[in-house]
C-alpha cells in the first residue's frame, strides 16, 4: 500500500462584516474628523460669504470664481509636487508641516483687504491645505482595513456636515457682526488648538518606510502615474470633483438674488443641511461596509442628479422648501462621496499610498478649481443685486458628469472586486492510499 500526498486549492472568502475598532483607532477617527473640519470649513466658508465678498470687495462673478479656484488649483499643483516625497517621511511630521502652513495661509486670508490680496492668500492656503486631505487619507489607509474604511470615511466625512451645522452658521454670524475677516480668524484659532493636539497625541506613522524604495521622488511620482489601475482611480476622482464643485461657489448669491432668501437666513439653511448630512453619514458609512459600495454610489448619484436639476432651476421659493430640497440634495451627494472614497482607498499598494493619495487629492482640487472657473464664466450677474443668470446651465452640466461618474466608478469597483475576491490559495494535504 503506497500513500500519495497531494494538495488541493481552497478558496478563502473575505469577510463582509465590519471589523471592530481599537481605542487608538477611535482616537484617530476623531482627530482626523476634527482636522478635516478646519480644512473643510476654510474651503466651504467662501460659498456662504460669496455674496458678501462680491459686494464688499467689488468682485465680479468671474473674479470670485477665480478666488475660489486659486485655492483649488494651487492645492492641486502642490499635491503633485509633494507626491514623490509623500512616502519617504513619517506621515505625522508631514501632516504637521502642511497644517502649520495652512494655518498661516488662513491668517493671511483674514488680513486681506482687496480682491488681489485675498487671491494670493487663498493661493498660499491652498498650497498647504490641499495636501492635508491626501496625508490624512494615507494615514487612514495605513491604520484601517478595507472592511473598516467605509465607517471611517462616514465619520470623517461628517466634518463636512459639522462645518455646516456649527462652522458656517457661526462663521456667518461673526461675518454679519464683525465683518467677514473675523470668520477666518475663528478658523485660525481652531487650527492652532488642533495643531497642538496633533503634536502631543498622534503617534509617528512609519510602517510604510519599512518598504525600501530605491526610486527618487521624481521616479516614484512617475512610477505611480504610469500604473493603469491608478489612472482609472485618478480619472474617477477628477470627474467626481468637476461636477460636484460647480454649484458650490455661487450658492449664496443664487439663494439671495434668485430664490429670495435673506442674507441673515442663509445660516438656517446651512444648519438644517448639515443636520441632514450628519444623520446620513454614519448610516452611509455602515452600509458601505455591508453592501456593495458601487451600488450605494449609484443610488446616491441618481438622487443627487435629480435634486441638482430641481435646485438649479428654482425661482422665488419659501425657505422651508429650499431647506428640504437642500437636505435631500446633500444626502445624495454624501451617499456618493463615502463609497467612492472607500473604493479609491483600496486601489494603491502600501508603498504607493502617499503618492497615490497626493495625486488623487491634487486632481480633486484642480478639477474643483477648473469647475469654479467654468461656473464663473457661465453664470452672470449684471449688477450687484440682479439675479444670477445661467445657473440652470450649471445644473445640466453637473447631471451629465454625475452619470459619467457612474461608469467610471463601475470600472474602479470591478477592478477592486477582481483583486479582493480573487481566490486565496491555501495548501491542504490529502492522503490517498494506493
Amino acid at each position: 500500500m503506497e500513500k500519495i500526498t497531494t494538495k488541493t486549492k481552497k478558496e478563502k472568502t473575505v469577510p463582509i462584516k465590519g471589523e471592530p475598532f481599537t481605542s487608538y483607532q477611535i482616537f484617530i477617527i476623531v482627530i482626523m474628523a476634527l482636522l478635516q473640519f478646519t480644512v473643510v470649513l476654510d474651503f466651504m466658508i467662501l460659498a456662504p460669504l460669496g455674496d458678501m465678498l462680491m459686494k464688499n470687495l467689488g468682485m465680479t462673478t468671474k473674479q470670485f470664481g477665480t478666488v475660489v479656484s486659486a485655492y483649488a488649483i494651487s492645492a492641486g499643483i502642490s499635491g503633485i509636487l509633494a507626491a514623490g516625497f509623500a512616502d519617504k517621511f513619517d506621515r505625522k511630521k508631514l501632516l504637521l508641516f502642511f497644517y502649520v502652513g495652512f494655518t498661516v495661509g488662513t491668517l493671511f486670508c483674514g488680513l486681506a483687504n482687496s480682491y488681489q490680496t485675498l487671491f494670493y492668500a487663498r493661493m498660499i492656503t491652498g498650497i498647504f491645505g490641499g495636501v492635508i486631505a491626501a496625508i490624512s487619507m494615507a494615514i487612514i489607509t495605513d491604520l484601517f482595513t478595507l472592511n473598516q474604511r467605509g465607517r471611517v470615511m462616514g465619520f470623517v466625512q461628517m466634518s463636512f456636515a459639522a462645518s455646516q451645522i456649527l462652522g458656517l452658521p457661526i462663521g456667518l454670524e461673526l461675518a454679519t457682526r464683525w465683518g467677514w475677516h473675523s470668520t477666518f480668524f475663528m478658523i485660525v484659532g481652531l487650527a492652532v488648538i488642533m495643531g497642538i493636539t496633533l503634536v502631543l497625541k498622534l503617534k509617528p506613522i512609519t510602517e510604510h518606510l519599512k518598504t525600501k524604495s530605491k526610486k527618487n521622488a521624481i521616479q516614484h511620482l512617475w512610477n505611480t502615474i504610469q500604473k493603469r489601475d491608478y489612472r482609472i482611480g485618478f480619472l474617477a476622482t477628477a470627474m467626481l470633483s468637476l461636477g460636484g464643485f460647480m454649484i458650490m461657489p455661487f450658492t449664496s448669491a443664487f439663494l439671495v438674488n434668485n430664490v429670495g432668501i435673506l442674507q441673515g437666513d442663509l445660516s438656517i439653511i446651512y444648519l438644517f443641511t448639515g443636520l441632514a448630512s450628519i444623520i446620513i453619514m454614519p448610516i452611509v458609512g455602515k452600509l458601505s461596509d455591508r453592501i456593495d459600495k458601487f451600488r450605494l454610489f449609484t443610488i446616491g448619484t441618481l438622487v443627487a442628479c435629480c435634486m441638482v436639476l430641481v435646485y438649479t432651476n428654482l425661482s422665488v421659493t419659501p425657505i422651508w422648501v429650499v431647506i428640504v430640497i437642500n437636505m435631500v440634495l446633500f444626502m445624495g451627494i454624501m451617499s456618493r462621496i463615502v463609497p467612492a472614497t472607500a473604493l479609491n482607498s483600496a486601489i494603491p499598494e502600501m508603498y504607493d499610498r502617499g503618492a497615490f493619495m497626493s495625486i488623487n487629492s491634487s486632481l480633486q482640487q484642480m478639477s474643483g478649481g477648473v469647475a469654479a472657473i467654468i461656473a464663473g464664466l457661465i453664470v452672470y450677474q449684471p449688477t450687484k443685486t440682479s439675479p444670477i443668470e445661467n445657473f440652470d446651465v450649471i445644473g445640466y452640466i453637473m447631471a451629465f458628469t454625475f452619470i459619467l461618474c457612474i461608469y467610471l466608478m463601475y470600472r474602479v469597483s470591478k477592478m477592486i472586486k477582481k483583486r479582493t475576491v480573487e481566490p486565496v490559495v491555501a495548501a491542504e494535504e490529502i492522503t490517498i492510499e494506493v
